[in-house]
């Protein structure tokens, strides 16, 4: 059921959140970017890991000579947010600590006295419905040709409300750029109390990453933690304050649009670092380093074989048999499908396909610098998956192909024999994922006793 929406106007368009409209919001979701003594210009959203705005980890590559696209899969994340309501929590508490400090020693900190929590709870904020509006524009133009009357996008959400609310911006935005002549519906909204393909939830025996967030902390927090409380004698501030404030910078940011004053405090390396933190938390939370983590993604990657194929869903995990046995709820004859999900799910599937493997794991105490495992790049707000079935003409054969792009970056498909620019039969496609039309190769009966 879609829960009651709050409707407003931005710039001559109707978007949909459940908070009221912030002041000063801006016409287009720009990059937020800073220019500053200690931040060297650094345009410091593509280091706040997963709540980073979604920004293209590349320039888009159209197809190569003698390539069309018949068929594409999105699957993409809500827009930017306000803190989870535990996570809200922990920053109010670690900001009063701050603001116990006898004094503050350093200019940086004089806003500190006065500043008073504000944020909301869990939901949309305008700048994700913005983002999510403007990827449905974005789509619609670049695969305008799939679409007509009768072969519109097929779209699910998953059930929560900034998941539904970021779907209904993102087939607005498809209306938009279509003149209204095209307007999606979004079809299905699944229950995450049962089977969801779009939600992480059905594996309760899946661990987490906290030993391995807690060692990086160790390793960047106390610096930090000891220049605030120098310049802030008597906030006795401890390291997991130090990520609190750090996430107060880019929450506020979203939330308001305008570059917080908590940013400022951190440097380019400290950024780095909190990068680094979130991609600790994904990779063993629900990517590689979690035995568990890539066997729930497999439901959505055995639901995209089955629509690349035309053939019905062979699963036996997370996926809904009601729903993907009906030519209603889960039609195979379209030519754009439109999921939304959360980042956690994200990754999982990510990883139950193969993609961003790593040659070793990422170590707690020491960033790799040539990691391919970059949160920002990987499950931005707003961030997203495109699967394009191609029909190609290679070596004066007629064939099909499949190519993948992670925001807009193309990925390399090594599993599948790769032809070198993403492009990868879609037999080889199929065959190569395994692990999934295994049900996950004995990892799936792990999640529960």
């Amino acid at each position: 059921m879609i829960p009651q929406i709050l409707e407003y106007t931005l710039c001559g368009h109707t978007l949909f959140s459940l908070v009221m409209p912030m002041l000063g919001l801006g016409c287009n979701s720009k990059p937020v970017t800073v220019d500053s003594p200690t931040l060297s210009g650094l345009t410091m959203q593509q280091t706040w890991a997963q709540y980073s705005p979604y920004y293209p980890a590349a320039e888009y590559q159209a197809p190569p000579p003698g390539c069309d696209v018949v068929q594409v899969n999105l699957l993409q994340r809500h827009g930017a947010r306000y803190p989870k309501k535990s996570d809200g929590k922990a920053m109010k508490k670690s900001v009063k600590r701050l603001k116990g400090a006898k004094s503050f020693r350093d200019a940086s900190l004089d806003f500190v006295a006065n500043y008073t929590y504000a944020l909301g709870t869990d939901d949309l904020v305008p700048f994700g419905a913005a983002q999510s509006f403007e990827a449905g524009q974005l789509h619609y133009g670049r695969y305008a040709s799939l679409v007509n009357e009768d072969m519109l996008p097929f779209v699910r959400a998953s059930g929560s409300d900034r998941v539904i609310n970021s779907a209904l911006n993102w087939t607005a935005g498809f209306a938009n750029a279509s003149n209204q002549q095209y307007t999606p519906i979004l079809s299905v909204v699944f229950d995450q109390s049962s089977n969801d393909t779009l939600d992480d939830n059905m594996c309760p025996n899946v661990g987490t990453s906290d030993d391995q967030t807690k060692t990086w902390l160790d390793v960047f927090a106390p610096e930090i933690r000891d220049r605030l409380n120098h310049y802030a004698p008597g906030a006795d501030l401890k390291k997991k304050d130090v990520e609190n404030l750090m996430s107060l910078c880019p929450f506020e940011t979203v939330a308001y649009e305008q570059i917080s004053p908590w940013c400022a405090l951190f440097t380019e390396e400290e950024w780095a670092s909190y990068e680094y933190h979130g991609d600790l938390y994904d990779y063993y939370g629900n990517g590689y380093g979690q035995q568990l983590g890539p066997v729930q993604g497999v439901g959505y990657v055995n639901e995209l074989l089955a629509r690349l194929t035309g053939r019905p869903v062979q699963d036996n995990t997370q996926t809904n048999h009601t729903l993907d046995s009906s030519p209603v709820t889960f039609p195979l004859d379209r030519t754009f499908y439109a999921d939304f999900s959360h980042d956690n799910e994200m990754i999982s599937i990510y990883s139950a396909l193969g993609l961003f493997v790593q040659p070793h794991h990422l170590d707690p105490t020491h960033p790799n610098p040539m990691r391919t495992w970059v949160e920002s790049k990987l499950v931005p707000f707003s961030g997203r998956m495109t699967t394009e079935k191609l029909e190609c003409t290679i070596n004066g054969e007629r064939g099909e192909y499949v190519r993948i792009l992670v925001n807009d970056a193309l990925q390399p498909l090594p599993f599948c024999a790769g032809t070198g620019d993403g492009l990868c039969t879609l037999d080889n496609f199929v065959e190569s994922q395994q692990y999934a039309r295994s049900n996950g190769a004995g990892d799936w009966e792990l999640c529960s006793d």
